[in-house]
């Protein structure tokens, strides 16, 4: 499995190998010793989740209070998305930036998000899903997000689609709401946490 540092910090993109057939393909879009490798703990898997969405629904921008926060490794078993990692600890070199993966049904590429930072995506056609290994269930209290259409983001939202929201990412604060607001997390306490995980017994 090959794998691709982004821009974001503690965020990276993984490719698997395909092997198809007479009878279709097989591939494993997630391998437990290949993360641990790259991001020098092992994925704690709490919950799965799964979606499905249309063509031009946005999912996102969402995070969690860290610690713990929720580090999330995401594919696209059928369909397209554009993934979106968002950088919003405050603190971080890399604090406000952005970086993208196309995931799909063909290369199955998957996204890592660690603890901390900020995801969402685009469904780039109708019946689109998405899975999701999460490493700590779903704490409505410690949920939050950030508006996916947030001007000074300018996300590379593709112009053919009309952007299909939740009434709850459609009213989300922008980055800087968000900040004055308390709500995103601190970059040192985000690093901390990364190193506790990277000091318990794999």
């Amino acid at each position: 499995m090959d794998f691709r540092r982004l821009r974001v910090l503690d965020a990276y993109e993984f490719t698997p190998r395909i092997f198809p057939d007479d009878r279709g393909l097989f591939s494993a879009p997630f391998q437990a010793e290949a993360l641990r490798e790259t991001v020098g703990h092992p994925l704690r898997l709490a919950q799965t989740n799964h979606s499905v969405s249309r063509r031009g629904v946005i999912r996102g921008i969402h995070f969690a209070d860290t610690p713990p926060g929720q580090a999330k490794y995401v594919y696209c078993p059928r369909g397209s998305m554009l993934d979106v990692v968002v950088d919003l600890r405050v603190g971080s070199p890399t604090f406000g930036q952005w970086d993208t993966a196309l995931l799909d049904d063909t290369d199955f590429r998957a996204m890592y998000i660690a603890e901390g930072l900020g995801h969402a995506f685009i469904a780039l056609e109708d019946d689109t899903a998405m899975s999701y290994l999460c490493s700590e269930p779903y704490n409505p209290s410690g949920e939050h997000g950030v508006n996916p259409l947030d001007p000074e983001l300018d996300l590379p939202w593709p112009a053919d689609l009309t952007p299909i929201l939740s009434e709850k990412d459609r009213n989300a604060p922008t980055v800087a709401e968000a900040r004055e607001q308390g709500l995103l997390p601190a970059y040192d306490d985000c690093v901390a946490y990364y190193e506790k995980l990277r000091s318990l017994p794999s």
